[in-house]
């Protein structure tokens, strides 16, 4: 018997399937539908039935650890200008995309080249973590290329060369539609937590995540995680709902681009932020209601009022401005012990969910007690 087989066999039928359905903007992916669930044995088999053209349900029951998997490699990288922290303690970088390391002094860096590298994912998997064990270290997840309805949930992803920049994403989404990334866990990330673009994300909901942006290799030199949440896809929907965000420093999220990228950002809880939250730009429409913003330094940065995009962020009186668009009203937000949360009242930043699944606001004053309860790794009763 395969020793995954086995390990099927043992596996109560609790533990069988995805655990609920998709809330907001991707409430109709399926992901590996009804397969047969199955635990891979080691890091091959779980490659080969995240790329392989049969719709899966793969359940992770322990630690899939890719460091050291591709080798290391060892080249010139830079220090970057943001890294102006002491002893050299922020985030050095790898060589990115089109020479961006650019005339930034030079220095060796030696990286891990599987979080450089991400498992491109086919189309129809589940990807579910089973209580508190399922990890994936050392590599991202990417889909793109037309690849489809795919659901991640209850999984850790952790330690993409945390000490560089364009150390590795871990999740990426490019050229897809239908994804739903619920209840997991990102921390000690190179790069971007989160990312789209430039190609369609398609229907996108980031439901009940923890985004854990403590490190030793912060680029604002603060032991916080700049590089959070990118969104800069083609005509995508994103609801972004019930997730923690804590302890990082920029990007929280940032959302523009070429495209355009209609944006629910509801119920989720900003907390010990030392840099800023939302940072809105051309070809971003964007409702943001019912958060929490605690110890936010900047919860929305100043140049969103200017760059383009339409916001709309429910102030004092406005909530009942949103039942035309959405059938309901509005929730308003919270902010305390944080910087400016200025007014934006544009209630066009709606008119692009059209006839999609949007999500029901809970009131704001239950948000941080129930997000820090139920968000991250081992909260969906598997």
């Amino acid at each position: 018997m395969h020793p995954s087989t086995l390990l099927l066999s043992l596996l109560p039928a609790a533990l069988a399937q995805v655990v609920g359905t998709a809330p907001g903007f991707a409430s109709d992916v399926t992901g590996g539908g009804s397969a047969t669930p199955a635990v891979p044995a080691d890091i091959t088999e779980l490659r080969t039935w995240l790329t392989d053209a049969t719709p899966r349900v793969i359940m992770l029951d322990k630690e899939y650890d890719f460091t050291g998997s591709d080798g290391t490699v060892t080249e010139q990288g830079c220090r970057p200008t943001s890294n102006t922290c002491p002893d050299a303690g922020g985030q050095d970088s790898i060589n990115g995309a089109s020479n961006w390391c650019g005339s930034a002094p030079a220095l060796t860096v030696t990286y891990d080249k599987a979080a450089t590298e991400p498992i491109n994912l086919a189309s129809d998997k589940s990807i579910v973590g089973v209580g508190s064990a399922g990890v994936i270290r050392g590599i991202g997840l990417r889909v793109a290329n037309g690849a489809q309805n795919v659901i991640i949930q209850n999984v850790h992803i952790t330690e993409l060369n945390p000490e560089y920049i364009w150390g590795g994403d871990a999740i990426t989404l490019v050229g897809t539609d239908l994804i739903w990334i619920d209840h997991c866990k990102f921390s000690l990330i190179g790069r971007q937590m989160i990312v789209t673009g430039y190609d369609q994300a398609g229907r996108v909901s980031i439901t009940n995540n923890e985004l854990d942006g403590q490190t030793s290799w912060s680029a604002t030199c603060n032991g916080e995680h700049y590089w959070t949440m990118l969104f800069y896809g083609a005509n995508d929907h994103v609801t972004l709902a019930g997730n923690y965000v804590h302890d990082v420093s920029g990007r929280a999220p940032k959302i523009g681009g070429e495209g355009s990228t209609a944006f629910h950002a509801v119920n989720n809880y900003f907390k010990s932020i030392g840099g800023h939250s939302f940072d809105i730009g051309t070809g971003a429409s964007v409702l943001i209601e019912g958060n929490v913003f605690e110890s936010v330094t900047t919860p929305i940065t100043t140049a969103s009022a200017s760059a383009g995009g339409v916001i709309f962020n429910v102030p004092s009186g406005t909530e009942d401005q949103c039942s035309s668009v959405i059938g309901r009203a509005c929730v308003a937000n919270t902010v305390t012990s944080s910087g400016e949360f200025a007014a934006y009242s544009d209630t066009a930043a709606m008119s692009g969910f059209g006839s999609l699944s949007v999500f029901e606001a809970g009131a704001v004053g239950d948000v941080a007690s129930n997000v820090a309860s139920n968000a991250g790794i081992g909260k969906i009763g598997n």
